[in-house]
């Protein structure tokens, strides 16, 4: 069966490569705006031999990760207390809640008059970003635990602490993934927004610096890097989840 889901991947990439030669061979399209897949290649081995390819692809992952762990770890962290504790859903549910609807790209020169043109605004605009999606997932995953599974530890006589640990976050473990699965997507989609500007490497800077060119070979270098490594990660959450919360496939 995974054989299978595999060669439709494969398929259906095949696929694509072809409509995309096919669309700029046609002559509709000028090869200036819409570069051929080999133009694209040619483009890439250009940026490798120049030592910026894998250099720019280093410094997104740093910085995403970076911005992810922070982010994540916060989110997960305080979900776990709006949704348990009525002081903190009280106290900060209103301003999350406030905060959810601003996009990141809207927080960048924020973090940039805070934090400067450096690494610390782009961990900055990604850690918010993964926060907001992962604190929502927890605490509504937290919220939501079936109140049978309460009643039937405490009929039990399991102590509070253990009914934590081995009913409550066991139950909400599903939600949880799925925002950070999320969370790892969006730090990608920060990532290009806070090295768009005030940045002198990484995928987001080398798209912009293409734009400045014109190079749009170079452009589609950077969107197919980015599909690769956002379609890489989101396997990787998937795989995970599969093991971490095994009981809800069945």
């Amino acid at each position: 069966m995974q054989i299978l889901d595999h060669a439709k991947v494969a398929l259906s990439l095949v696929v694509a490569v072809l409509v995309w030669w096919a669309v700029a061979a046609s002559g509709f399209v000028s090869p200036d705006l819409f570069p051929t897949p080999i133009a694209v290649w040619h483009a890439a081995v250009e940026l490798y031999d120049d030592g910026l390819l894998f250099s720019d692809l280093r410094a997104s992952l740093g910085r995403a990760a970076v911005g992810f762990v922070i982010g994540a770890s916060l989110g997960v962290s305080v979900g776990l207390l709006t949704s348990r504790t009525r002081f903190f859903r009280l106290a900060l549910n209103p301003i999350l809640s406030l905060c959810r609807p601003i996009p990141a790209i809207a927080i960048v020169p924020v973090a940039i008059v805070w934090f400067g043109i450096g690494d610390g605004s782009k961990y900055f605009v990604i850690s918010y970003a993964v926060f907001l999606t992962v604190w929502l997932a927890t605490h509504h995953g937290m919220e939501h635990v079936p109140e049978t599974y309460i009643r039937a530890s405490r009929s039990l006589g399991a102590p509070m602490m253990r009914e934590f640990f081995q009913v409550v976050i066991p139950a909400a473990a599903p939600h949880i993934v799925s925002g950070l699965r999320m969370g790892a997507a969006l730090a990608f989609l920060s990532l290009v927004a806070a090295e768009l500007t005030g940045a002198s490497s990484g995928i987001g800077y080398r798209l912009q610096e293409a734009r400045q060119y014109l190079r749009m070979d170079r452009m589609f270098v950077g969107l197919v890097e980015l599909g690769i490594l956002g379609a890489a990660l989101d396997f990787a959450f998937l795989s995970l989840s599969r093991h971490l919360v095994h009981w809800e496939q069945t």
